[in-house]
């Protein structure tokens, strides 16, 4: 560890989330006068909001909504991003928590969550205050991506020891992460379960939902539908459609990114047994053709 990371590690979490916050806010106040001659929208300017499921592209999301910064007044980083689950304890935020970190957000501000679709933060993020996004990816490349997450990526997280020490195989790891830990101290239930959490962000029409797969196969027509998403809401954003995608796509880095492993999709293939079908099929089978990923439980 650096010398610079020792000293942040020394600070406590929210006065160092508090410090970055400061100087980020002096950064962006900086970066205004570039963009002078642009004249706020309606409703003043929005909040660029990347709501994620776990392990389904929120850096990607991230990266892309960071890059209208290059031609409008948005911020281009993100200080601090909200989870429902605290990594380190497992704990699950509060609908509070959640209303209190929306509420601390400023118009400009690119912002990523893995937000639960509480009735009352749904509301908050339908008003004008926001353009929301959703990106969720097939729920049997989320649980391969997860075990590798958890057993090898991320040493603090609450449920890496038990990956890691008490389960001995990838086969027993990868069925821990589709069946959940029904009986654990804190909560993790299965992949559907997990899912269910945040299945109302699909029905609202102020959301954009987004698969990961699409910025994989059909890249350049999802970052349209990104911009087309932004421009609704910000008509006047002074650069041409084709450009602004270009612009977007050139603000994809996957090396920038801790958890993106490979950028392929379709992954589980390789990694799900039968029996992992079976539980699968068994637990999350309806929630894969929900979201289109199958249309039977022929696979």
């Amino acid at each position: 560890m650096s010398t610079k990371n020792k000293l942040k590690a020394l600070l406590p979490t929210k006065l160092r989330d508090r410090l970055r916050i400061y100087a980020y806010r002096a950064e962006t106040a900086a970066r205004r006068p570039r963009f002078s001659e642009i004249s706020a929208p309606k409703d003043g300017w929005p909040i660029l909001l990347g709501i994620s499921f776990p392990k389904s592209g929120t850096h990607l999301l991230n990266q892309i909504l960071l890059g209208f910064s290059e031609f409008a007044p948005f911020a281009h980083h993100i200080p601090v991003s909200f989870a429902a689950y605290d990594g380190d304890t497992g704990r699950k935020r509060s609908v509070d928590e959640a209303l209190a970190y929306l509420n601390s957000l400023r118009p400009l501000d690119v912002t990523a969550a893995h937000l639960l679709a509480w009735p009352e933060v749904v509301d908050k993020v339908g008003t004008p205050a926001f353009v929301p996004f959703f990106i969720f990816r097939d729920p049997r490349d989320v649980v391969v991506s997860h075990v590798f997450y958890i057993a090898e990526m991320l040493p603090d997280h609450h449920h890496h020891r038990y990956y890691a020490e008490e389960l001995h195989s990838f086969e027993e790891r990868l069925t821990v992460s589709i069946m959940g830990l029904p009986d654990a101290d804190v909560e993790f239930p299965n992949i559907a379960e997990r899912f269910a959490l945040y299945t109302d962000w699909l029905d609202r029409p102020e959301v954009l939902p987004l698969k990961f797969e699409n910025f994989i196969h059909k890249r350049r027509e999802t970052l349209g539908k990104v911009f087309d998403h932004v421009s609704e809401r910000v008509p006047n954003l002074p650069v041409d459609r084709v450009k602004a995608i270009d612009i977007l796509e050139e603000s994809i880095n996957p090396k920038n990114s801790p958890t993106f492993r490979s950028g392929k999709t379709g992954e589980w293939k390789k990694y799900f047994t039968d029996e992992h079908k079976r539980v699968f099929k068994e637990v999350a089978g309806d929630l894969l053709i929900k979201l289109g990923y199958e249309e039977n439980s022929d696979w």
